[in-house]
C-alpha cells in the first residue's frame, strides 16, 4: 500500500544520505592518501637518483661508478653492498669509516685497470677491494670479549650481505666490537689492554693502543642509510598505492549502492504516484457514485411523494362517491 512505499522511500532515502556520508569520509582519507603517496613517491625518486649520481662520494668514485654499467666487473661501493638496520648504521658506518667508499671489483684485473683510468683521466685516487683477493680473516667470534657486558654484537655480524660478499664483511668487519655505550666501551677496552678496536651504537670509536674519537655524529650524506631509506619508501609507496586502490574501491562501492538504491526510490516513487492516482481514480468514482445515490434518493423521494398523494386523492374519491351513494340511497 502507499503508507509501505512511503516508509520504503524514506528509509531508501536515510540510507543515500549515510552512503553519502561514507564517500565525503573516504574521499577526505583518500585526499590525504594522495597527498602522502606523493610526497613519498617525490622523495624516493630524488633518494634514487642522488644514489645513482653517487652524490656524497668523492670526484673519483662517482667517475668509476659511471663506468659500472660498461664495465660489469665493478660490483658497487660498500655502501652498496652492506645492508644493515638502522639501530645499527651510525656503529656500522663508524667501524667501516673511509672504506664505506671503496669500490668492490670482480678481481684484481678490473682494479688495475680502473687505476689506470684514474691516472690517466688525471681523476684523484680510489681504493679499491677485488673480492678474488679478498679473504675474510678469524672475527672476534670465539674470542672472551663478545661476552662483556654491554656488548652488541661482532659488527660484520650485524650487517646483511649476499653470500658472495661474507668474506669481504668479515674482512671489514669481522674484528670490531659494537658495544652499547662508551662506558662500557671503555671498561673492555682497559680490560683487554687497549688491543681491540670498539665502536658503539652513537659513533664513538676506540682504537688499538688508546686513542678514542667521539663527539656529535654528523652524518649528513648517510651513505650506508641510503639504500635501506629507499626499501622503506618502496614499501611506504606500495603500500599507500594499495591502500588508495581500495579506498577508490569502496567509494566505487557506496556509489553503485546509492545508484541502486536511486532506482529502487525511482521505482517507489512511480508506484507510489500509481497508487496515488489508483486511489483518486476510487475517490472520484465514490463521489460519482454517490452523487448518484444522492440523485436516485431524490428521484425515489419525489416518486414517493408523488404516490402518496396519488393514494390520498384516491381516498378522498372514494370516501366522495360513498358519501354520494349514501345520499341517493
Amino acid at each position: 500500500n502507499v503508507n509501505s512505499i512511503t516508509d520504503r522511500i524514506s528509509k531508501g532515502n536515510e540510507e543515500v544520505s549515510s552512503h553519502k556520508a561514507d564517500i565525503a569520509e573516504l574521499n577526505a582519507t583518500a585526499d590525504k592518501l594522495t597527498q602522502n603517496y606523493h610526497r613519498e613517491k617525490s622523495r624516493l625518486e630524488s633518494l634514487i637518483n642522488i644514489t645513482e649520481r653517487y652524490d656524497g662520494y668523492s670526484n673519483s668514485i662517482r667517475k668509476i661508478m659511471e663506468l659500472k654499467d660498461s664495465n660489469p666487473g665493478i660490483l658497487g661501493v660498500i655502501a652498496d653492498i652492506v645492508k644493515v638496520e638502522r639501530k645499527y648504521e651510525t656503529a656500522i658506518e663508524t667501524a667501516l669509516g673511509g672504506t664505506i667508499q671503496n669500490i668492490v671489483t670482480d678481481k684484481e684485473s678490473t682494479a688495475k685497470e680502473l687505476i689506470g683510468y684514474l691516472k690517466q683521466n688525471k681523476l684523484g685516487r680510489a681504493t679499491f677491494l677485488p673480492l678474488s683477493a679478498i679473504s675474510g680473516r678469524n672475527t672476534l667470534e670465539k674470542e672472551p670479549c663478545i661476552n662483556e657486558p654491554g656488548v652488541v654484537g661482532i659488527a660484520s655480524n650485524l650487517v646483511r650481505v649476499s653470500f658472495e660478499y661474507e668474506n669481504l664483511a668479515r674482512y671489514l668487519l669481522g674484528r670490531i666490537l659494537v658495544v652499547d655505550n662508551i662506558d662500557n666501551a671503555m671498561a673492555i677496552a682497559r680490560k683487554y689492554k687497549y688491543s681491540l678496536r670498539i665502536v658503539t651504537l652513537e659513533g664513538e670509536q676506540l682504537n688499538p693502543g688508546g686513542s678514542m674519537t667521539g663527539g656529535a655524529f654528523k652524518n649528513s650524506s648517510n651513505l650506508l642509510g641510503r639504500r635501506r631509506e629507499i626499501e622503506e619508501l618502496k614499501n611506504n609507496v606500495s603500500e599507500l598505492s594499495k591502500s588508495s586502490t581500495e579506498l577508490k574501491a569502496r567509494i566505487s562501492d557506496n556509489r553503485s549502492r546509492i545508484s541502486a538504491l536511486r532506482e529502487l526510490i525511482d521505482n517507489d516513487n512511480k508506484a507510489n504516484r500509481e497508487a496515488s492516482l489508483a486511489v483518486n481514480t476510487e475517490q472520484i468514482n465514490l463521489r460519482q457514485a454517490n452523487i448518484k445515490l444522492d440523485e436516485i434518493k431524490a428521484v425515489y423521494e419525489k416518486d414517493f411523494a408523488e404516490s402518496a398523494d396519488i393514494d390520498r386523492q384516491t381516498r378522498e374519491i372514494d370516501e366522495s362517491k360513498n358519501q354520494v351513494s349514501g345520499s341517493l340511497s
